[in-house]
């Protein structure tokens, strides 16, 4: 059974900096098209970030040079480095692990930017 477990969200103060982490089961990490989405309130769910199965990177133009998505093959985890947030970075985020048509999501943890 594939799990994703999505943690390190809270509340942060504009300019600040948080780390997100996805902890997968039932899958290894390396060999999926691992990403970072986001769903703020009222809005549709948007892709952030990514990573392919090759390690290259993506990123959406709203955080590009700001949040930075990494793999840990040992300990089977992504990351999504997150800096110089601001309000409109407040939203649940959520982890995908896509191989092929197989898609699986995390329950996401919330972001919460405010002062």
């Amino acid at each position: 059974q594939v799990q994703l477990v999505e943690s390190g969200g809270g509340l942060v103060q504009p300019g600040g900096s948080l780390k997100l982490s996805c902890a997968a089961t039932g899958i290894t990490v390396s060999l999926y098209r691992m990403g970072w989405y986001r769903q703020a309130p009222g809005k549709q769910r948007e892709a952030v970030a990514s990573i392919s199965s090759s390690g290259m990177t993506n990123y959406e133009d709203f955080v590009k040079g700001r949040f930075t998505i990494s793999r840990d093959n040992a300990k089977n985890t992504v990351y999504l480095q997150m800096n110089t947030l601001n309000a409109e970075d407040t939203a649940v985020y959520f982890c995908n692990a896509q191989l092929y048509s197989l898609i699986n999501w995390g329950k996401g943890t919330l972001v919460t930017v405010s002062s």
